[in-house]
């Protein structure tokens, strides 16, 4: 293998890396809001939310609204 071939698999070898961590943690989410948005309702159903929120503090908010 030619010395460029190889720089050239080494990079295309990080770029995919990269691209496979960062599809389940920034893609995947972006994509299937409402599946995060049903597991986020089940997840907060019994919490009151004047129980754990320190007050002083911004009140929660839904973070798959768009602005």
């Amino acid at each position: 293998m030619g010395r460029s071939s190889r720089m050239l698999m080494i990079f295309g070898g990080f770029t995919a890396v990269v691209a496979a961590a960062l599809y389940p943690i920034y893609y995947h989410p972006m994509t299937h809001i409402d599946q995060y948005k049903k597991e986020q309702a089940v997840n907060r159903a019994g919490v009151v939310q004047e129980d754990v929120q320190p007050p002083g503090l911004k009140v929660w908010s839904d973070p798959f609204s768009r602005k």
